[in-house]
């Protein structure tokens, strides 16, 4: 089912396809930053995974913010609402959307994300200026409203990722549907999202176009996201890494950013530094001989000095940018989420060998 706004445009330059699932109230925010582009030459498509609130054009048209009345606000771009009639994931409703898509350019945003006035110009100048550019992805600005140290410090962490950590030698970078645009023709010669893939279907696409294509990092290309809380990203940590194994194990190969093998080498020294720094505290108080105690100690210090040496290009930028107690915190943190990822692979890895 399909919901329309009566605004036409001849052939829209950019087509921006964003996935929702009960996600109205980011999502009015996302169009209204949308609304305030400097670059007017777009259309909106927004695939509805069969949500049980009410997408429409209207809907999404009323500001529901508590401190203003309830009224309608005419969106002034190309919108079109198609809903699913069940729920199928986020990557059959990116398919569904860019299929009824009409520009030259397909722009992926996720539904809780906001544009910055520059954003798509951005977009659509890459493309204008390159034309054998095929693919691009953009970046989560690494600012954020709450003062809250989690947010920070993720925000912090993915910023690193993409501008301080990553092999800048790679060919080829997430296709991070957070913000990422390619060519709609490339898109449907590729055939869309993989839509047995509920989650990580991003990565799954990256390594198709990767085949063919270069995808290039623009960090000029950025959009704000609050992030949420530590147990939320958890989860989501647990999830992505349990199926990251599913296609590690599948091309035996690691990635340029944020999944890389130093990446993976830090998970394990952060594994191996907590599981010491446990056994060492109960070595130390249940078996009384010194020198049983000095080196179960001392190899949980030898092995959080590894993972510190792994990490140090991160630790450095937030201690240039937040000082010496968020550095710490920043630590801490860290390792407790390397363990979730650990563990994420591992429940894979055990999940697959029983049902052998």
């Amino acid at each position: 089912k399909e919901y329309t706004n009566t605004t036409l445009m001849r052939t829209p330059y950019l087509s921006i396809i964003i996935p929702a699932y009960n996600a109205s109230g980011t999502l009015r925010a996302l169009l209204a930053s949308l609304g305030n582009s400097s670059f007017k030459h777009f259309e909106v498509i927004v695939g509805d995974d069969a949500s049980n609130e009410q997408l429409t054009v209207n809907s999404l048209s009323l500001d529901k913010r508590e401190d203003r009345p309830k009224k309608s606000k005419k969106i002034a771009f190309p919108l079109r609402v198609i809903r699913l009639m069940r729920n199928r994931g986020p990557a059959a409703a990116r398919n569904v959307a860019a299929k009824r898509a009409h520009g030259h350019v397909l722009v992926f945003l996720d539904s809780d994300v906001q544009v910055y006035p520059d954003t798509l110009g951005t977009i659509a100048g890459r493309f204008k200026d390159d034309g054998d550019l095929t693919a691009i992805t953009g970046v989560w600005d690494k600012h954020q409203k709450s003062k809250d140290f989690f947010p920070q410090f993720k925000a912090l962490r993915d910023w690193s990722y993409w501008t301080n950590e990553r092999d800048r030698d790679g060919y080829y970078y997430l296709f991070s549907t957070r913000v990422a645009a390619m060519k709609r023709e490339v898109f449907l010669r590729l055939g869309g999202f993989n839509e047995v893939f509920r989650q990580m279907e991003d990565v799954e696409f990256t390594y198709r176009i990767a085949k063919r294509y270069a995808i290039i990092f623009a960090q000029d290309v950025r959009v704000h996201h609050e992030f949420e809380g530590f147990f939320a990203v958890a989860k989501k940590y647990f999830w992505r890494s349990f199926y990251w194994t599913r296609l590690w194990r599948e091309r035996k190969k690691f990635d340029p950013v944020a999944t890389t093998m130093w990446e993976s080498m830090a998970g394990v020294s952060a594994v191996g530094a907590m599981g010491s720094l446990v056994l060492g505290g109960l070595i130390f108080f249940i078996i009384p001989v010194p020198w049983v105690k000095m080196a179960s100690l001392t190899g949980a210090l030898v092995l959080l000095l590894v993972h510190t040496f792994l990490i140090r290009k991160f630790l450095r930028f937030v201690f240039v940018e937040k000082g010496f107690s968020f550095m710490l915190k920043s630590l801490g943190t860290g390792i407790v989420l390397y363990c979730v990822i650990v563990a994420g692979a591992l429940y894979y890895q055990l999940r697959s060998a029983s049902s052998r």
